[in-house]
């Protein structure tokens, strides 16, 4: 028998080992290479929602009457307000209650107030509201100067009566059974003027033309007398005076209340009833 050579032996070690690293390494190459974690993106911030200014409501009664305080406190502490006026620019609508208690009365005013009166034979009822000229009157007349501001070519004035009340409906009060008589009414205290620029339009100037509005009865039924009075609607923007203040003071001396003014432009001019149902109004144009 023969023998195998010990050289041939090896070489037949050797091939084997290779032959297995050869196999090894294919299967090493055969195998799929591990996957990768998936990335997930991330998701993206919804944006933010855009913010839609929301625009400021009409000045009311009371806000008028809290800023008309604010002002006369300043005017009579001597303090001058340096920061802007954020009443400059807003809109307003102020109710006031008249013909609360009768018919207006001789000793009333004449102009700045509504008034009503009976017709004749009482068949109708007549309303009217004379503006007041404050064209050059100290009441817009700038601190310190002596003639209204010479960019305003006519101020037309309103008061608004009862500053001391924040409802917009008749007061309620009780006749004093120790005062033999009604007294005269206060001293109005708080208005506002209708300025209207060096040549501005003329639109809404009444030039001392009243507004007038005939209430008449319903068939053959005759009218009474309003137990609830009426109601003056007043709307239009605040433009301020010329110093960049929107109500502007003044007192005669320490011991009086002052009167304060807002400068304004007025959009509407308007009689209602004490439910609200509008008799008549004016707008410009």
């Amino acid at each position: 028998m023969a023998r195998q050579s010990p050289h041939a032996c090896g070489r037949s070690v050797s091939t084997t080992a290779a032959a297995i690293a050869v196999s090894l390494l294919l299967i090493q190459c055969d195998r799929p290479a591990p996957e990768s974690p998936e990335v997930v993106p991330s998701p993206e911030a919804a944006p933010a929602p855009a913010l839609v200014p929301v625009p400021a409501t009409a000045l009311s009664r009371v806000d008028l009457l809290n800023a008309a305080r604010r002002a006369e406190q300043a005017y009579a502490e001597g303090r001058v307000e340096t920061q802007p006026d954020p009443l400059i620019g807003r809109s307003f609508a102020i109710r006031m209650a008249f013909a609360c208690n009768g018919p207006s009365t001789p000793d009333a005013p004449a102009t700045g107030l509504a008034q009503w009166a009976w017709g004749p034979d009482q068949r109708t009822i007549r309303i009217r509201l004379a503006p007041a000229d404050w064209t050059g009157s100290n009441l817009v007349t700038p601190a310190g100067a002596t003639a209204s501001p010479s960019g305003w070519e006519a101020v037309e004035g309103f008061w608004v009566a009862r500053p001391w009340l924040t409802t917009e409906a008749c007061p309620v009060v009780h006749l004093d059974p120790l005062t033999p008589t009604q007294g005269a009414p206060s001293p109005q205290t708080l208005g506002l003027a209708a300025v209207f620029e060096a040549g501005g339009s003329r639109l809404g100037r009444r030039d001392g033309k009243a507004y007038e509005h005939t209430v008449r009865p319903q068939g053959d039924q005759p009218l009474a007398s309003p137990s609830q009075g009426y109601r003056l609607l007043l709307e239009g923007r605040i433009v301020g005076f010329p110093g960049g203040r929107a109500i502007q003071c003044r007192a005669a001396g320490p011991d009086q209340r002052p009167v304060c003014v807002a400068a304004v432009q007025l959009d509407k001019v308007a009689f209602e009833d004490a439910s609200g149902a509008t008799l008549s109004e004016w707008r410009p144009g």
